[in-house]
């Protein structure tokens, strides 16, 4: 994906903001693009994370918060695992997110948006992922309620999905995590 960034513009873009917000020096990344080698979306998306890190570098604004990139992670963290100088970029990746969402930035095509609220909202109330609830909440939102239905019973079958939502979970560490979050927000708007 071709994101075109003006050379006549001098500035440190959304770095230093996405920098402060999620805790990340992006300084330390020297391109070696072992986050991007194993990255499940950087051939679909168009974009590797490394590529998003030198755009950072180059004063990247909001052009790249518009271009839609920010909300095709998975937030699965290869790349994080992968970086020999652990960037932690699916943090980078939540901080771009919560800009494009305070600058009001029109939502991409697509559920992307959608599909990440509710995941939020399911880790919020549950204190883990539960798959169940998630896509439910996802098909109502998105009106695609019967799109791959066909698939339920044998991902049941499998194992793959739980009925019940999940046990164990340390809902009020969770729970302070996303208080703490939203205290970051507030000082960004």
């Amino acid at each position: 994906m071709t994101i075109v960034i003006s050379k006549k513009r001098r500035t440190a873009g959304i770095r230093p903001q996405v920098e402060e917000m999620s805790g990340v020096k992006l300084d330390t990344c020297y391109q070696c693009r072992k986050c991007s080698a194993g990255c499940p979306v950087a051939g679909p998306a168009g974009s590797a994370p490394s590529e998003i890190i030198r755009r950072l570098h180059l004063g990247a604004g909001d052009e790249l918060l518009q271009s839609g990139l920010v909300w095709m992670c998975l937030s699965c963290e290869t790349c994080y695992g992968r970086c020999p100088m652990q960037i932690n970029f699916p943090a980078v990746i939540d901080t771009l997110r919560s800009l494009s969402i305070a600058k009001g930035i029109k939502a991409p095509k697509g559920d992307m948006p959608l599909f990440n609220r509710m995941f939020l909202q399911n880790v919020k109330i549950f204190g883990r992922s539960y798959d169940l609830s998630m896509i439910m909440g996802y098909k109502l939102g998105s009106g695609k309620i019967m799109d791959d239905a066909e698939k339920f019973p044998a991902m049941l079958g499998k194992g793959k999905m739980a009925i019940l939502p999940p046990s164990g979970a340390d809902k009020k560490t969770v729970r302070r995590i996303f208080e703490n979050t939203a205290g970051v927000k507030s000082k960004t708007k």
